[in-house]
């Protein structure tokens, strides 16, 4: 019985950071054989980052569980040469490195290409293998400026705001997860690999939903602003002050119903806000009359419930905290609590995709450095146990107990 939809396809993983590890993590979610290639002698930079534990990382574990590690030298002739026996056995190589040092190393797509014609191979990189930018170094923050993203967050008269958490790295991984499905539908078609280039400044730019057509169709008359807690397009919708904290609301199609609920049946009529234009012209007037009444219930629940009872589209600005003993959250999966063999049980974000015949997670675990070079150089190459030993001899192989 198949454990998950990916269960039969093996994947060679020579990412670290964030964005590769993200396709590779969900990839073993699905089931899907990774082999994680860590470079000696230290393996991943995430296991030196985050939260630690008697030298474990929270951080690496939470985007590696079940991944197999293979820490080796690929600088060495025989390191290159198990790289390369690994390409020819498996279905996707996938690597986030700069673009030019898989080449450096020995191991691009035309080198993956003729070892094994019916591989899929995806590589990851802040700004794409071509183009003026290519060349550059990069990480998430640098794709969002380049993309035009980070100039959207903020308020309208002070400098761009971070988002505190890696929205680009994710997505892209996810994006890398759709194209590699993609190709390996094409395959099951044409028997043939093919080589995919993504990045995460073509993926934050993909999130632009209205900024550049906008300003392309207004031939530049219109153009996208920060606007701070409430939307420049369309009002009401933002975040407002509450009794406790901070909710946000866009009551959308039901402007007259939300008249009613606040008790200002007479915004409907006033020339200020009788327009979805004229919404948006007093959108800080309008901001105050809601906060107000928010700010008279009882409570932020109580306004909520209110709203929620006419389908008012609201929500409480919750905390990380808030969200990981929320009910729903608890119940979805969407937090779950995993253990590790050295962090004990704690909780990271779910799995974020479903699938109806495979409605349970996979019990994974993260790997320790190299704790899997015999099973992969064994197991997986049928090396004999002398050619393995005799690359472990050479120093060629690492290994460590976190």
């Amino acid at each position: 019985m198949r454990k998950n939809i990916l269960d039969g396809y093996s994947v060679l993983d020579l990412s670290q950071h964030l964005a590769g590890p993200t396709t590779t993590r969900l990839m073993a979610e699905m089931g899907a054989h990774v082999i994680k290639v860590e470079l000696a002698p230290d393996g991943d930079p995430t296991r030196r980052i985050g939260y630690f534990e008697d030298g474990r990382s929270a951080y690496f574990v939470q985007q590696n569980r079940g991944k197999e590690s293979l820490c080796i030298d690929v600088k060495t002739e025989k390191g290159l040469r198990v790289l390369k026996d690994l390409v020819k056995k498996v279905d996707v190589v996938l690597e986030n490195f700069a673009p030019g040092v898989v080449k450096n190393i020995g191991i691009d797509w035309p080198v993956v290409h003729l070892l094994n014609p019916q591989v899929i191979m995806c590589s990851i990189s802040a700004l794409g293998q071509t183009g003026p930018l290519a060349h550059l170094p990069g990480i998430d923050y640098i794709a969002q400026a380049y993309a035009g993203v980070t100039d959207l967050i903020g308020e309208p008269d002070g400098p761009p705001s971070l988002p505190m958490l890696a929205m680009g790295d994710v997505m892209t991984g996810v994006h890398a997860l759709a194209a590699i499905n993609g190709a390996l539908l094409d395959r099951a078609k044409t028997n043939e690999g093919q080589y995919l280039d993504i990045s995460l400044v073509d993926s934050y730019y993909h999130c632009h939903e209205l900024s550049v057509q906008m300003n392309s169709c207004t031939k530049g008359k219109v153009q996208a602003r920060r606007c701070g807690a409430h939307h420049s397009a369309v009002a009401p919708m933002g975040v407002f002050k509450g009794n406790e904290g901070y909710i946000v609301l866009a009551p959308l199609r039901h402007w007259r119903a939300f008249c009613k609920i606040i008790s200002r049946e007479d915004l409907i009529t006033n020339d200020k806000f009788v327009t979805a234009t004229a919404r948006v012209k007093n959108r800080f007037e309008l901001a105050e009359i809601i906060e107000q009444w928010l700010q008279s219930c009882d409570s932020d629940a109580d306004a909520i419930a209110q709203l929620e009872a006419q389908r008012i589209t609201v929500a409480p600005v919750l905390t990380v905290p808030q969200t990981m003993e929320h009910p729903h959250f608890v119940e979805r999966g969407t937090v779950r609590t995993i253990h590790d063999r050295i962090l004990g049980d704690f909780q990271i974000p779910g799995m974020p995709l479903r699938f109806s015949k495979y409605p349970d997670p996979l019990p994974l675990e993260a790997p320790f450095l190299g704790e899997h070079n015999s099973e992969v150089l064994r197991g997986f190459l049928g090396y004999s146990a002398d050619q393995t030993a005799a690359i472990e001899q050479a120093g060629i192989l690492v290994s460590k107990d976190r």
